[in-house]
C-alpha cells in the first residue's frame, strides 16, 4: 500500500502523526491535541489520525494510540464500547409500508432512548422494571461487576441493569436503511450507557490524581496515564474490559428488541441478521503490531485487520457503509467511526434552523425538531470525502441509505 495515502503531521518532538485526511477538513484544535498525545513518552511507533479526526474531551476523536507500559484513559474515553452493529433481514423495500411513521413509533415503544430527568421520576430513557430478556443477561455480567464495586463503590449507583437495551442521546440512533439493492437492514449506534460513563469518569479522574501525587507534568492534564503494574492499570484493564462487553450485549439486546419491533409493524414474516456485525469503536485491546505487544486504544476508530467487517456510519440524511478492513498496517489495521463533526453541538445550533434540518434530511422518517439540529448533517463531514481518503484502509461492501432514523 502506497504510503502517500497519508500526510505527516509534524509538530516537533514525539512520534509522528499519521493522517488519512486528504480531502476532508481537520480542525488544528485537532493537530495541537494529536500532537500533545505524539509527545507522550510510551507512545509505540506513530499516531495514527483517521479522515473522521476532531477535537474530543481528553484525547482526539479518530485517532489510534497505541502504547507500551502504560495506558491513557482518557484516550478511549467515557462512553466505553460505544460503537456500531447492524443486521441484514429478508426483507426488501417493497416490503415496507408507504408511511413509515408506524416503523418509527413501533422501534419508539420498542427501545427507551433519550433522557428525562425530573425529581422523583424515572427517566425515560432506562428501563422502570428491566424485561425478563434485560434481567437475563445483565446476569452474565453481574458477578464481575459487583468484584469491580467491591473496589469502587461509586460505580454501584450507576445504572447497569437499568440502562441495558437502551439507546441513549445525542449521536446515538437506531435505523433502517436499504442498501444498494433495496435489501432491508436494522443499524444502531449505541454504548456501555451510564455504567460505562462511570467507570470512565472515574478512572480519568484517579489518573490525574496519580500524576499529581507522583509530580508528573504533563502537557495536558487529560493525558494522565497508569503505568503497567500499578494496581489502578490491572483495575482499569479489566473495568475497560467489562465495560466493553456490557456494550456489545447492550446493542445485542436493542437488535433484537428493534426486530421484534419490526414485526409488529411489517405484516409480512421475514428473517433476520442474514449478515450481522457488532464492533465497537472507542475501546482499547491487546494488539501486536510492527512485532511488538502494545495496547491498542482506538477513540472514534474501528478495527479494520484484513478481512475484518465494519460499519461506518454517515450522519443523519448521508449515506453509511458496510466496509471490509484491508489491514493497512501504518494504521494499525484502523479506519474511521464515521463521518465525523465538523462544527461542535452550540455552533450547529447557531447556525442552523429547524427548516435547514428539514431540508438535510428529506426522505428520511425521523425528529424534524429543535431538539436535533445539533445532529443536523452539516454538522459533520461529507462522509464520501471521508471514505476517500481511506481506501487503502477498507473496502466498501454494501453502501446503505437510511428511511428510519430514531435518535434520543
Amino acid at each position: 500500500m502506497s504510503e502517500q495515502a497519508y500526510e505527516l503531521l509534524d509538530m516537533g518532538g514525539g512520534v509522528p502523526v499519521k493522517m488519512w485526511t486528504r480531502g476532508v477538513p481537520v480542525e488544528d484544535k485537532a493537530k495541537d491535541q494529536l500532537a500533545r498525545t505524539a509527545r507522550m513518552p510510551f507512545v509505540f511507533s506513530h499516531v495514527a489520525a483517521m479522515p473522521d479526526v476532531h477535537t474530543g474531551i481528553g484525547a482526539t476523536v479518530g485517532s489510534v494510540v497505541a502504547t507500551r507500559g502504560a495506558i491513557i484513559p482518557a484516550a478511549v474515553g467515557v462512553d466505553i464500547g460505544c460503537g456500531m452493529c447492524a443486521a441484514q433481514t429478508t426483507l426488501v423495500a417493497a416490503d415496507l409500508p408507504d408511511h413509515l411513521d408506524g416503523v418509527r413509533s413501533a422501534i419508539e415503544r420498542a427501545v427507551p432512548h433519550g433522557r428525562s430527568v425530573g425529581r422523583g421520576q424515572r427517566d425515560h430513557g432506562s428501563w422502570g422494571e428491566p424485561p425478563a430478556e434485560v434481567v437475563a443477561a445483565w446476569a452474565t455480567l453481574a458477578e464481575r461487576f459487583k468484584r469491580l464495586a467491591e473496589k469502587y463503590p461509586a460505580l454501584e449507583k450507576a445504572n447497569h441493569v437499568t440502562h441495558l437495551g437502551t439507546l441513549g442521546t445525542g449521536n446515538h440512533f437506531i435505523e433502517v436503511c436499504l442498501d444498494e439493492a433495496d435489501r432491508v437492514w436494522v443499524m444502531l449506534h449505541s454504548g456501555s450507557r451510564g455504567v460505562g460513563n462511570a467507570i470512565g469518569t472515574l478512572f480519568i479522574e484517579l489518573a490525574k490524581k496519580d500524576m499529581r501525587r507522583w509530580f508528573i507534568n504533563l502537557p495536558d492534564e487529560d493525558l494522565a496515564y497508569f503505568p503497567e503494574g500499578t494496581d489502578h492499570f490491572d483495575d482499569y484493564v479489566e473495568a475497560v474490559g467489562w465495560a466493553q462487553e456490557y456494550a456489545a450485549l447492550n446493542r445485542q439486546v436493542m437488535m433484537r428488541h428493534v426486530m421484534a419491533a419490526l414485526g409488529r409493524a411489517i405484516p409480512k414474516p421475514f428473517g433476520a441478521e442474514v449478515q450481522a456485525i457488532n464492533c465497537h469503536h472507542n475501546y482499547v485491546q491487546r494488539e501486536n503490531h510492527f512485532g511488538k505487544n502494545v495496547l491498542v486504544t482506538r477513540k472514534g476508530a474501528v478495527r479494520a485487520a484484513a478481512g475484518v467487517m465494519g460499519i461506518i456510519p454517515g450522519s443523519m440524511g448521508a449515506k453509511s457503509f458496510i466496509v471490509r478492513g484491508r489491514g493497512n498496517p501504518q494504521s494499525f489495521d484502523s479506519c474511521s467511526h464515521g463521518a465525523g463533526r465538523v462544527m461542535s453541538r452550540t455552533e450547529a445550533k447557531r447556525r442552523f434552523t429547524v427548516e435547514d434540518h428539514i431540508k438535510a434530511t428529506e426522505g428520511v422518517e425521523c425528529r424534524k425538531d429543535a431538539a436535533v439540529v445539533d445532529e443536523t448533517p452539516m454538522a459533520y463531514k461529507p462522509i464520501d470525502a471521508v471514505m476517500a481518503a481511506q481506501a487503502d484502509l477498507v473496502e466498501i461492501v454494501h453502501t446503505l441509505k437510511q428511511v428510519v432514523c430514531v435518535k434520543g
